[in-house]
């Protein structure tokens, strides 16, 4: 896998991480209940204290953080001088986001006791960006 194939893959995975993220904000501000294969975890967690920083729903502050890593997708691609500058940009992106990810699962099954499935999904997407953004790291070393 090429560089360039390994960007836009993650670049691909952070939009699917953002529609996941707007489709959570958009249920947490107006009120609704998320679809989540008959479970109520997905409720528990959306209603747990857990929910809202500084009133901003998480999900939130995941959308913004995958705009971000699409941008810096967009830039990494583009065959520039600051093309590493990029690539290591997306990966301390990936690596803060993966680490909140993993507060906010730890949260989920210690202390709210409840899964939310879309925040598994994220999580998901996440982790396959950080393990995409480690392999971009050691491309982008190995071209020069």
């Amino acid at each position: 896998m090429k560089l360039r194939q390994t960007v836009i893959g993650m670049t691909l995975l952070s939009v699917i991480g953002l529609g996941i993220s707007l489709y959570l904000t958009y249920i947490y501000t107006s009120g609704g209940i998320a679809i989540c294969g008959g479970s109520g975890g997905c409720a528990e967690v959306q209603s747990s204290p857990y929910a809202w920083i500084f009133g901003i729903p998480i999900p939130t502050l995941g959308a913004v953080a995958y705009v971000v890593l699409i941008a810096l997708g967009f830039l990494a691609m583009r065959e520039s001088a600051r093309r590493d500058t990029y690539i290591l940009a997306l990966f301390g992106v990936s690596l803060v986001g993966l680490l909140f990810s993993a507060y906010l699962t730890y949260l989920e099954l210690f202390v709210i006791f409840a899964i939310c499935l879309w925040c598994v999904g994220s999580a998901v997407v996440q982790l396959i960006v950080f393990l995409l953004s480690l392999l971009a790291v050691r491309q982008a070393n190995q071209e020069g």
